[in-house]
């Protein structure tokens, strides 16, 4: 028995507000990062769908679960995912704690504080990026710099779609203490466009989003792969135009995504960036063993 893949929205990496395993991503290590993009769609569609109820959702993200671990083939989704795994000797484990994530967006709909929403990303976030560095066999003293990067980017996602998530899914990330905080509470993410007490509570739950980026920033020059250090400074670069940005805009009227030309310019400034740091570091390391050597 398969799971019916009519709840699938058909969004694909291309669609999503940060690279997945772009170009700049070395061939070899692109098959299991999009195998694992896939695998979490297709449960993020699932516990998002609008018209599936929760035990509907529950067997769709079950079916994803025991595919992946080897106990069926029910979800077409996970089966790449599991070949790669096998083949590289990698753990299920992030791709485990993601559903843990799908399955409480199932049925947890609020969340109190700051800390609650952090540990939230614990599960819907950190794993991505802990296993792109695994594939690429990165140290696990990357992954704080990676979890920072990894929630902020989740958390600007939540800003961003904050109205579409109350009005489509009755779904609210932004902390109820800040709301409160402020004077307001989620009817406010309701209305055409945000109330001064609302919009403050964004731009601070975004300052505060900003603040992981300082230590995300540390995530590039930490990497050993040259293409990753060059992507992460791109996936950087993107988020701290994005809270900029969010700090400018009431996501409740304005788009807040970049278009592409201006995509491409912030990445490939980034990326440079990354790529001149890179050899000017290493330019340093060899004239300091020159030194010594004199």
């Amino acid at each position: 028995m398969t799971v019916d893949t009519a709840y699938k929205s058909g969004k694909s990496e291309h669609d999503e507000n940060f690279p997945v395993a772009s170009r700049l991503i070395a061939s070899r290590y692109r098959a299991p990062i999009l195998a694992f993009y896939r695998f979490a769609r297709a449960a993020d569609d699932a516990a998002d769908h609008t018209d599936l109820d929760a035990p509907a959702k529950f067997t769709i993200l079950d079916a994803l679960e025991g595919t992946l671990l080897g106990k069926s083939d029910a979800a077409a989704d996970a089966r790449p995912l599991r070949n790669e795994l096998r083949r590289r000797q990698l753990s299920p484990q992030h791709a485990l704690d993601l559903l843990q994530a799908f399955r409480q967006d199932v049925t947890k709909s609020r969340y109190e504080t700051w800390d609650e929403l952090v540990d939230y990303c614990r599960y819907s976030a950190m794993p991505v990026g802990r296993f792109v560095l695994d594939v690429h066999g990165e140290s696990k003293a990357t992954w704080a710099s990676s979890d920072a990067l990894c929630t902020a980017l989740q958390i600007i996602n939540h800003l961003q779609d904050c109205g579409k998530d109350y009005r489509d899914l009755d779904r609210v990330y932004i902390p109820q203490a800040d709301l409160v905080r402020h004077g307001t509470d989620v009817s406010a993410l309701g209305q055409s466009r945000s109330s001064p007490a609302l919009l403050a509570c964004l731009r601070e739950v975004g300052a505060r989003t900003g603040k992981l980026l300082l230590q995300a920033s540390r995530l590039p020059p930490q990497v050993t792969d040259l293409r990753l250090c060059m992507e992460t400074s791109v996936i950087v670069g993107l988020a701290r135009d994005l809270i900029t940005l969010l700090d400018r805009r009431d996501p409740l009227v304005d788009r807040v995504h970049f278009s592409k030309p201006r995509s491409v310019l912030i990445a490939g400034r980034a990326a440079v960036s990354a790529l001149a740091a890179r050899v000017a570091g290493r330019r340093g390391i060899y004239q300091a063993v020159r030194d010594d050597a004199a």
